[in-house]
């Protein structure tokens, strides 16, 4: 087992690690004495499954399999495959984990999926919006046509109230629309952004403390200007909402430089990292990979079309957006190509 490029760990009854080969010390960023001892949940931040799903197995005597696990280790998140069975020749009850990091071109395969995924939902609701959108104008006109026509002035309250009611369905289908084309591009700096974004969401967060780490190396970045702010700001507002109610709320925002990334199957040189991090309660697992689809909302009450414009604002820029999330702690990623 030394040799394999699988990690392995056998755990007992109560998850303490009892073994580790060297490809899970790699994994776990611990070394198989530390590791030996201590519960595994000691180790891991979070996992996407249920751990208690994993003792069962002992339970039950029965495997556990899962090809898509999101596991968080000192801060970092690792897709990975991930086995357990028991061990019934140990004298004490044990149990074997594998887990497989999932393969780089894996992951980029079930990126472009869900790109395409994203892509067919937003045109089904653009196809639906037009068709909602070239009713409602006749509508609009026959209700002004009508009470042009009417005998008692009073009666006029009805169809300023159809025409008041059609003109919010038109705006809320001129949102679901969304921009169309990317408007006038020039070169800025990003956090000049940011920042304009920042003091709109301070002036209406109250308690809420956004922390900045900028790389002030970062060169700037070819973009419209206005597209950028709206999108940030759809995630700021987002954010500061969610921490409503949350005691020590605090926003932090973070830029960096990323090499070699692939963006859409296109690997660029250079991009801008962006990172949105918020110490608020998480998404829900079940919306993580449906959350920028529209009307897909994580908020009561929300109406799920921030995100999803901003999906698409960022798409325009040729850059990706995605979130990683676990209970106190969600963060924003965009990635936006830098051309040199």
């Amino acid at each position: 087992m030394d040799n394999l490029i699988t990690a392995i760990l056998v755990l007992d009854n109560d998850l303490v690690v009892t073994y580790a080969n060297p490809a899970a010390e790699q994994l776990l960023c611990l070394s198989a004495r530390r590791l030996r001892e201590h519960p595994l949940t000691d180790v891991i931040q979070h996992c996407s499954i249920d751990l208690e799903h994993v003792k069962e197995t002992l339970a039950n005597g029965q495997g556990l399999t899962d090809s898509d696990v999101t596991l968080v280790i000192d801060g970092h998140h690792r897709k990975v495959e991930l086995s357990a069975s028991p061990l019934m020749w140990q004298r004490s009850p044990s149990m074997l984990l594998e887990v497989k990091a999932i393969g780089h071109q894996q992951q980029i395969s079930k990126e472009l999926q869900q790109q395409a995924q994203q892509q067919a939902a937003k045109e089904l609701v653009r196809g639906l919006a037009h068709e909602i959108k070239n009713p409602l104008g006749g509508l609009r006109g026959a209700a002004q046509l009508l009470e042009k026509m009417l005998p008692d002035p009073s009666l006029g309250e009805y169809t300023r109230i159809i025409i008041e009611q059609a003109d919010r369905l038109r705006n809320l289908v001129d949102r679901l629309l969304g921009p169309q084309r990317p408007g006038h591009r020039q070169q800025e700096n990003i956090h000049v952004i940011l920042e304009k974004v920042r003091q709109l969401v301070e002036l209406g967060a109250d308690g809420i403390i956004i922390e900045r780490d900028y790389d002030p190396s970062l060169p700037d970045i070819e973009m419209d200007p206005e597209q950028l702010e709206q999108a940030l700001l759809n995630v700021l507002n987002n954010a500061a909402q969610i921490l409503a109610d949350t005691p020590n709320a605090e926003i932090t925002l973070r830029t960096r430089t990323e090499h070699q990334v692939v963006i859409g199957g296109k690997r660029h040189r250079l991009a801008a990292r962006i990172d949105v991090t918020d110490n608020g309660p998480g998404i829900a697992p079940e919306l993580q990979d449906t959350l920028f689809y529209p009307m897909v909302s994580g908020r009561p009450g929300g109406t799920g079309l921030g995100l999803s414009i901003t999906r698409n604002l960022i798409d325009q820029h040729k850059g990706k957006i995605y979130v990683n999330s676990w209970p106190g702690h969600t963060t924003f990623t965009i990635l936006l190509p830098i051309r040199r």
